[in-house]
């Protein structure tokens, strides 16, 4: 049987599905709950230094994409850290933790970018017996106008200054959260373990405007006229987020750094992606919020599933088994060839893939054969791009089918050749790198 016990960062949960900073994670009350329904960690939503109180907006907080079916695609929230009283704050997380001693309990922290500030807090949220700290460098909205959140975190010099800190104050493993505001993932990753983190959760929230009341022309949403930018999340987010893992997971420098997922999880095979591309955990929120806590016992029973079928014991066989796939575009193999096969036994003849081949594409669906309605691929006009597979509504109706060595390719008229030895090199390659 399969295991989803994990340790992260030297920190132990019994799965790997935690959830992410946020509303969710706001008092006790919401995180007893969520332990109940089976989630194996926290991470407790931002703390601030004590001091003048955090005041949200009392109107919209948030904003959403949704489908012609309603179902959510993007999410987008102008919340700030916790309005929540700091010793308040400390007293659930310490009860919490003493009565869900086998859960994850990490503590997200903000203060400003100033040594004594962190040397204030950091022993305070130590001795609720949390297991680690998540160093909040991402939020994009409220807080970075005050010189915290992606403010710190588009700075690599800080990043690694604050994170020297932290290790320097506290015994507890240092998570630095990442924020996606930036041109290069690696730099921000690079400058954390440069100053001693224990790891890295990205991605953070996505700078974002969802759009315009197309009756009072104002923002939405707004509070009282006016609105923010606020920080995109959701299903939308998921591609970029795996991106941003796969970065630094496969980054010579950040290599073997433990890397917490998030971004648009909200089911097993999300999970499963974030994974298998380099995160030891990953990290929930819109899905927990949409759906409700017991979410986490289909993406439990799911992923063991999984495991069980493949024959993995435990979540750390799996972890950046796929990173050695992702590639630099111009290693790819030129001299693959692909074809698309319509399965004609499933196939309701709608013609998708012929409007969208013929309009768009390479022309390489017929239309009719005999007088009648029928589409077929035309192999020496299809160059494999897989429009035709996206844009057919019934699923496995349109298939790729790769072209063996040898061969031949109706398209150019020569036989498939292998793969070279050296692709870098290969005369075939627009992007060759002289030897």
């Amino acid at each position: 049987m399969a295991n989803l016990e994990t340790t992260f960062a030297g920190v132990k949960s019994p799965n790997p599905f935690w959830l992410a900073s946020a509303p969710p994670t706001d008092k006790a009350y919401n995180v007893n709950r969520a332990f109940e329904a089976g989630w194996g960690g926290v991470v407790w939503k931002t703390l601030g230094e004590a001091g003048p109180p955090v005041v949200n907006v009392n109107g919209p907080r948030y904003g959403a994409l949704l489908s012609a079916d309603r179902r959510l695609n993007g999410f987008n929230n102008i919340e700030l850290i916790t309005d929540r009283d700091l010793e308040l704050n400390l007293r659930e997380i310490t009860e919490v933790k003493r009565n869900w001693q086998d859960r994850a309990m990490i503590v997200s922290l903000m203060v400003p970018c100033q040594e004594e500030s962190w040397k204030a807090i950091l022993p305070r949220v130590e001795d609720t017996g949390a297991d680690a700290i998540e160093l909040n460098f991402g939020c994009p909205h409220g807080m970075s106008e005050r010189g915290m959140g992606a403010a710190v975190g588009q700075v690599p010099e800080y990043i690694q200054m604050v994170t020297e800190w932290c290790k320097q104050y506290s015994k507890l493993p240092v998570i630095v959260k990442l924020t996606p505001n930036i041109t290069d993932i690696r730099k921000p990753a690079q400058a954390a373990k440069r100053g001693g983190a224990d790891a890295v959760s990205l991605i953070n929230t996505i700078n974002s405007i969802m759009g315009v009341d197309p009756y009072t022309l104002t923002m939405s949403p707004s509070t009282g006229g006016k609105g923010s930018h606020g920080g995109y999340c959701g299903p939308a987010v998921k591609p970029i987020a795996l991106n941003m893992v796969a970065e630094i997971a496969r980054d010579p420098e950040t290599a073997g750094l433990p890397i917490s997922g998030i971004g648009g999880i909200g089911t097993w095979r999300d999970a499963l992606d974030f994974i298998a591309l380099g995160s030891g955990t990953v990290q929930v929120c819109t899905a927990a919020m949409v759906y409700g806590f017991k979410i986490v016992q289909e993406m439990e029973s799911g992923l063991l599933n999984y495991m069980d079928e493949m024959g993995f014991k435990s979540v750390g066989e799996i972890v950046g088994k796929a990173v050695p796939t992702v590639s630099d575009w111009r290693y790819l193999n030129l001299n693959h060839v692909s074809k698309a096969v319509i399965n004609q036994d499933s196939c309701i003849q709608c013609g998708r893939c012929h409007i969208a081949c013929e309009d768009t594409s390479h022309q390489a669906i017929t239309f009719e054969k005999d007088g009648k309605r029928h589409f077929e691929v035309k192999e020496d006009e299809c160059v494999g791009c897989n429009l035709c597979v996206t844009v057919c509504p019934v699923p496995d109706t349109i298939s790729m089918r790769d072209l063996a060595v040898g061969e031949m390719d109706l398209r150019t008229g020569k036989p498939v050749s292998g793969v070279h030895a050296d692709w870098t090199t290969h005369p075939n390659n627009p992007m060759r790198v002289n030897a």
